[in-house]
This record gives structure tokens, C-alpha cells and sequence, in this order.
């Protein structure tokens, strides 16, 4: 009993092996297996003459150095490099000016490859990366022959996120190295009197793989291509610091990779136009027909016409042209002030100066009324032109 007590006590002392920090950062200042540190401080031997320091500044706003001056460089080590249009137009001008850029990173922004004429295959790997899942073990990279003189191929146990292009513009770009199963995935374009290197394997630049047996080699080779009379070399991680983080938070968030797709963002903006037509639209205040209502009819014309038909028909002449002085000599007392007591010639000059008619129109009108009251008899004719003098008069006055 005391021996199983004893083995199962110094079963129990014993300390579990130390995993190693599985974390990928490609940071320069991590000497954990997939931080940067090896290759950064390697620059220093490869380029002895050139002073090498770190900027996480955006392109183009580098302290150390100039878009005017020549024989400089700039290395990008990132697991996404999401350049925009105005980034890469300040690293094109740079490169036009004589200096080099190289970038390796395991997937390129859309506006990257629209630039370099090319297609990326990468999108399960920075998944993978971005989500955490496990990726498969065992990245193999080979540089090319030409330009290097042995198609040599390295490899480590490590894990294997890298890229590769699935098209290239053969007019531009010279491949400089293949993965593992013979597709490119280093390339080198030409931009005035620099030059351009786009490497989709970042891990083969991480402390783990460099140190692993003899693949230091491939470390020293690629970065050849850099011209040796190098004077500045930058270190950008701008991509690693910010850019990093913020596509990570977007692989993360199901609108924003949706928003990503431009068929599926239109598709989206068209139906939300359409949902705020149909809202401003159903907004409007609903209401009932208004019926047209017509204008009041004037009672009283309506009966004088009625009175006027039923003397007419009747062929009382005399009478009706009597009702009609009636009315008129009330409209004169009633609009004019004037009495028509008294119908002299002295009330027709009255009446001519204000109602500006003419004298002689009202001196018929006037003179026929005083004939109505010695007749009995009045004509179809006289009826007719009494009635015109007076409509005359009501249009004049």
C-alpha cells in the first residue's frame, strides 16, 4: 500500500511538457515560433551598408524615408495586406522612384489585384487563420530556375496557411517561386526603375521555418532579389498593427463579409430603396373622395327670368317693359344715388356723368320709359329694343 502511495506520489510531481506559443503574430520583436524576429535581424548581414528601423506608419508618411530618393526599401510581412487604391498609389510612386517593395502576405485586398493584374486563391486560408481552426501541417515553398541557379524546395513541420495565384500577367510579371504543388506564389513586377515582390507564404519567413534545418537559405535568397546596395530598408508593420486587427473584426462579423460580395451589396441597397419608397409612399394622408360642390345659383335672377317668361308668353308687353323700367330706374336710385323722381334732361346729364354711358343711349332708354305711361300697347320690335338698351347700359355702366 505505502508503494502505491509512493508511485502514485511521484506520478503526480511530475510537470506536464511546455507547449510551445502557437500564437502567429509576424511580428518583428517575437521570438515565438511564428513571430518575425529571425528574419528581421537577419536584414542587418544581408544589407550591412544599410540602416534598417520600423515604421507603423501608412505608406507614404514614413519617417525614414523618401519618395524622392533612390536605393531604398520597404518590407511588408502581414497575414492580410488590405492596401486600398490611395495605399498602393503612394507604393507605386515610391517603387517609380528607384527603391523596392516587398510584401509578403497571405491574401491581397481586392484593389491589390486588381492593380497587378492578378487572382489570389486564398480565401480558405485566411479563414482558417482569422477563425482559428486548425490548419494542415507541413508548408513546402521552391524558388524558381530562373532566375535562382538550383530549384532548391524547403520545408518545415510547422503549420501551412499560405496562398497562391491562380492567374498572372504573364506580359508583367516574372514567378519566382511555386508551393507545393507547383503553383506560383512569389512574383516580380517592374515599375519604372524599382521593383515589386509579392511572396503569398508569410510563414516562410517566421522564426519556427527559418530555423529549421537548412531553410535560412531560402530566407537569403528571396531577399536577394533585393538590390544589395540598398541604403534604407523599412520594416512596415502598419499591416500588422492596424490593417491586421481591423480584417480580422470583419471576417468576424457576417454583415461586413456580406457587405463585401458587390452583387449581394446592390442586391441589399436596391431593396432598401425599395422599402423606403414603399414606406414615404404608404406615409401620405389617405382621405375620401371630395365631391365637386357647384357654385350657388342666384335665386333671384332666376326668378326675374321666370317672371320675364311668363309676361312674354302671356304678350304682355306693356307690363313687362314696365317691371323692367321698374328694375332699372332701382338699380340708377340704389348704385347711383340718384332720384328718379323726376326723369328731366337734368337727370340724364346726372346720370351720363356717372356711369360714363353715352347721353344718347340714356336719353332713349329715359324717353321710352316716360312713353310707358300713356300706352297700353307695346310692340315685339319696342319690347326687343328697350331690352337691348338696357342690356347695353348694365354692360357700359
Amino acid at each position: 500500500m505505502v508503494a502505491v502511495i509512493l508511485l502514485l506520489a511521484g506520478g503526480g510531481g511530475k510537470k506536464e511538457p511546455r507547449r510551445p506559443d502557437e500564437r502567429i503574430t509576424l511580428r518583428k520583436r517575437d521570438k515565438i515560433p511564428y513571430g518575425s524576429f529571425a528574419a528581421y535581424e537577419g536584414l542587418r548581414s544581408l544589407f550591412p551598408r544599410a540602416s534598417v528601423v520600423t515604421s507603423a506608419q501608412e505608406p507614404g508618411y514614413w519617417d525614414s524615408l523618401s519618395v524622392y530618393e533612390t536605393k531604398q526599401a520597404v518590407i511588408i510581412l502581414c497575414a492580410d495586406f488590405s492596401a486600398d487604391k490611395y495605399e498602393m498609389k503612394n507604393l507605386i510612386r515610391f517603387i517609380e522612384s528607384g527603391n523596392s517593395v516587398f510584401i509578403s502576405a497571405l491574401n491581397l485586398s481586392y484593389e491589390v489585384t486588381q492593380l497587378l493584374n492578378c487572382e489570389v486563391n486564398s480565401d480558405e486560408a485566411i479563414v482558417s487563420l482569422f477563425s482559428g481552426e486548425e490548419s494542415p501541417d507541413s508548408l513546402t515553398v521552391s524558388l524558381a530556375n530562373p532566375p535562382f541557379p538550383v530549384p532548391l524546395s524547403y520545408t518545415y513541420p510547422g503549420v501551412q496557411y499560405d496562398g497562391y495565384f491562380a492567374r498572372v500577367d504573364t506580359t508583367t510579371t516574372t514567378v519566382l517561386g511555386y508551393n507545393k504543388t507547383g503553383q506560383p506564389d512569389f512574383i516580380h513586377l517592374k515599375a519604372g526603375e524599382g521593383h515589386l515582390y509579392v511572396h503569398l507564404a508569410p510563414m516562410a519567413f517566421t522564426n519556427y521555418f527559418l530555423l529549421h534545418k537548412g531553410n535560412f537559405s531560402y530566407y537569403e535568397k528571396a531577399f536577394s532579389m533585393i538590390a544589395p546596395d540598398t541604403r534604407k530598408i523599412i520594416w512596415d508593420e502598419y499591416y500588422v498593427n492596424h490593417k491586421a486587427k481591423k480584417q480580422q473584426k470583419n471576417h468576424s462579423n457576417w454583415f461586413i463579409n456580406f457587405m463585401g460580395y458587390p452583387a449581394l451589396r446592390a442586391a441589399l441597397l436596391t431593396a432598401l430603396l425599395a422599402l423606403l419608397v414603399y414606406v414615404l409612399m404608404e406615409m401620405r394622408r389617405k382621405q375620401r373622395y371630395i365631391p365637386v360642390i357647384k357654385k350657388p345659383g342666384n335665386d333671384s335672377l332666376d326668378f326675374v327670368k321666370t317672371i320675364g317668361r311668363l309676361y312674354h308668353d302671356k304678350g304682355d308687353h306693356a307690363n313687362l317693359c314696365r317691371k323692367m323700367a321698374a328694375y332699372f330706374l332701382e338699380h340708377v336710385r340704389h348704385r347711383y344715388k340718384l332720384p328718379t323722381a323726376e326723369l328731366s334732361d337734368e337727370f340724364i346729364k346726372t346720370l351720363h356723368f356717372k356711369t360714363g354711358v353715352d347721353e344718347t343711349e340714356i336719353a332713349g332708354i329715359v324717353y321710352f320709359i316716360r312713353e310707358l305711361g300713356h300706352t297700353a300697347v307695346v310692340s315685339d320690335k319696342q319690347l326687343i329694343a328697350f331690352h337691348k338698351q338696357l342690356e347695353s347700359f348694365y354692360k357700359k355702366a
